[in-house]
């Protein structure tokens, strides 16, 4: 997975859409559907933050998805989603102090 693909997955579990996401981040639609295609490839770390916190997660969840998973790499994507999701389910409802920063 990628970083935009982490940011899309994060985005739909919350139920926003596209441009909920970009109004509550403070970024442009068009920029937030860049990201999430993957052709906008460095964002800065202020943007992944207020991208984080309009999702109300920790900016660890969002690199810890998009890391590269070796050994999910053969599964089918939309199995890999759902492991994400999974992942995702689990670290939200860690208490604040254990939570990835």
């Amino acid at each position: 997975m990628n970083l935009g693909r982490a940011i899309a997955l994060c985005r739909k579990q919350r139920g926003y859409n596209q441009a909920q996401l970009a109004e509550k981040a403070e970024i442009s639609i068009s920029y937030l559907s860049l990201l999430e295609q993957n052709k906008r490839k460095d964002p800065t770390l202020s943007i992944i933050q207020r991208i984080s916190e309009a999702l109300a997660i920790p900016s660890g969840i969002l690199f810890f998805l998009a890391a590269d998973q070796t050994e999910l790499s053969g599964l089918p994507v939309d199995l890999q989603e759902k492991l994400s999701f999974a992942a995702l389910q689990l670290l939200n409802e860690q208490p604040p102090e254990q939570a990835l920063i």
